[in-house]
């Protein structure tokens, strides 16, 4: 089973979420809707529905991979730490949104669900209640960088996670993550690999 978080000014509805839905089956793709710019809601949610599809992956004898894109990868970050998830998956992770969305507070517009917001100053500190001070402490972790990301500087995520993670850093692309057919077979071998 795959628990997919989007990022920022996204939905559970995403090109990367329907990608993974089309090219990973059999395997489920879950993959919810969620208040992105308020941390606490978003943890709450996001902690209800992987608690219910944690349920439903050992009742099917599945193992469960968390995967976050962007804003998507630091909550996964923090819930991976939470829940027993086997493995986490990062794609272009925001691993410092304290410092990242200091840059866009004001009115921000997630078209995907036609809705407008304010992003304030303190949302953006919020953020940093669900850091991760340590990464080394046994998570199994995959990072799939693009070094064209022109929103999030690649090289952030590399150096907190060199010698913990299997970091896999493509030239080019950028912020939206170009390289979906490796991310899909790396996921599959993932799978494979945590199948009980």
């Amino acid at each position: 089973m795959i628990f997919y978080l989007h990022g920022l000014n996204s939905s559970g509805g995403s090109h990367k979420a329907a990608v993974f839905r089309e090219y990973l089956a059999p395997i489920p793709v879950l993959s919810p809707t969620y208040p992105v710019h308020r941390a606490d809601q978003a943890v709450q949610c996001l902690s209800r529905e992987l608690g219910k599809s944690l349920a439903e992956a050992a009742r099917d004898h599945q193992p469960l991979l968390l995967v976050g894109s962007s804003m998507g990868g630091f909550y996964g970050q923090y819930l991976s730490r939470r829940f027993s998830v086997d493995h986490l998956v990062m794609l272009n992770p925001a691993l410092r949104p304290w410092e990242l969305l200091k840059q866009v507070v004001g009115w921000q517009v997630n078209e995907t669900l036609g809705e407008r917001y304010y992003l304030s100053a303190e949302m953006v500190a919020e953020t940093h209640r669900y850091a991760i001070e340590e990464v080394n402490d046994g998570m199994p972790t995959t990072l799939l960088l693009d070094q064209g990301d022109e929103l999030i500087d690649w090289r952030i995520a590399e150096s907190i996670y060199a010698g913990v993670a299997d970091i896999h850093a493509y030239a080019g692309g950028d912020h939206a993550f170009q390289h979906l057919d490796e991310a899909v077979k790396i996921l599959v071998g993932l799978h494979r690999t945590h199948a009980r």
